[in-house]
């Protein structure tokens, strides 16, 4: 019992390690969240964040590409672009063409209309989750016309961005939800670590899994669990074929 408990403090300092490592500012140069950090404005932040994190999916490259085509379409003004409506020319009712992989033109426009139900009233986004109940995930599922029975790994990841304070990556911007309760965004790099660390005991892209997760990393990032997705995604991402643990075995069994 003793070793298991050296093991599990061993692997808690190796994420602390990896967190620091990747929790800076060089993080966000080949990540999708430089793509809202081009903004200031509160407003032009939210929006860049939310249409960059659903795009989000698939290749990196290709992300950060369609990505960048899509802050050049809104003329690098994203509140300016959704508030004179030229998104419903640019994305037609019907139009099913692909605007990134399986996502039409007519489905992100979907997104065009409920920011522009918001900036249109003169709120922020995170005034209008504010009227719903729940978690932070919930309160933008509800938002969106979405589930919140699934893990939301790009929805997640927007949050993240929003209300995670003092980091150089995230933004805080977002005082009235805590960190405390966000969910981590599960995806290939965090799920295959998470496992490999002994931070859950299955490798199944699930909501539950993702709780598991997250209350794990509670334990080791106490009030902001969302820390550790630094360190499995960044690990994760940086070394795919490798643990880098100094004994692979002693941790797959802590």
């Amino acid at each position: 019992m003793k070793k298991d408990k050296e093991q599990i403090e061993q692997r808690n300092r190796q994420l602390r390690e990896w967190a620091c490592n990747y929790h800076s500012a060089s993080f966000i140069e080949s990540d999708p969240v430089q793509f809202p950090h081009r903004y200031v404005l509160k407003q032009d932040i939210e929006i860049s964040g939310l249409l960059t994190a659903i795009l989000s999916f698939g290749n990196r490259r290709q992300i950060l590409k369609k990505a960048d085509q899509l802050d050049e379409m809104m003329g690098h003004a994203p509140l300016r672009y959704v508030l004179s409506e030229c998104w419903k020319e640019d994305f037609r009712e019907g139009d099913r063409r692909s605007f990134y992989r399986m996502l039409s033109y007519a489905e992100f426009r979907i997104y065009f209309e409920k920011l522009y139900s918001v900036y249109a009233s003169g709120r922020s986004l995170e005034d209008v989750l504010l009227e719903y109940d729940g978690t932070p995930m919930q309160r933008l599922c509800a938002f969106l016309g979405v589930t919140d029975r699934s893990p939301q790994k790009k929805l997640n990841m927007f949050l993240r961005w929003m209300i995670r304070t003092g980091s150089e990556v995230d933004f805080g911007i977002w005082k009235k939800m805590s960190p405390a309760d966000l969910l981590i965004p599960l995806d290939t790099h965090v799920c295959r670590m998470a496992y490999r660390l002994g931070l859950t005991d299955r490798q199944t892209f699930s909501l539950g899994n993702a709780r598991r997760i997250t209350g794990a990393l509670e334990e080791i990032f106490p009030g902001d669990p969302c820390l550790g997705d630094f360190a499995l995604f960044g690990y994760g991402v940086s070394h795919p074929d490798k643990d880098g643990l100094a004994s692979d075995q002693n941790f797959r069994e802590a």
